[in-house]
């Protein structure tokens, strides 16, 4: 599976800014997204998760009531919607998926990551 990220930049505290993942290459397979960043010099951490039946998707407390992951309908594309962003949010972000049944939110289970794209906050 290959997973292309974009949409980043540099933008303000304040300001919002949408990513997006297109996934391809495992058709008819059923996996869940995430989003995972990662600032330098800490370790990465998983932001936003979506199982494949697309209910309850899951977000870090960094995250809760400012991201919103979302996906087309033919799942092949997926969204991370960040509002209030903050300079802590700068980081490279990565999209990923897991083919099996663990738990949406533990990043170690995510098995095909994309390349990142940089969010640069600016306070």
């Amino acid at each position: 599976v290959q997973l292309q990220a974009s949409g980043g930049g540099l933008v303000q505290a304040g300001d919002s800014l949408r990513l997006s993942c297109e996934i391809s290459g495992r058709a008819f397979s059923a996996y869940d997204m995430g989003w995972i960043r990662q600032a330098t010099g800490k370790e990465r951490e998983l932001v936003a998760a979506m199982p494949w039946r697309g209910d309850r998707p899951w977000y870090a407390n960094s995250a809760k009531g400012r991201f919103t992951i979302s996906r087309n309908q033919a799942k092949d594309t997926v969204w991370l919607q960040m509002n209030s962003l903050k300079p802590e949010d700068t980081a490279v972000y990565y999209c990923a998926v897991k083919m099996d049944a663990s738990p949406i939110y533990r990043i170690s289970n995510y098995e095909h990551w994309g390349q990142g794209t940089l969010v640069t906050v600016s306070s």
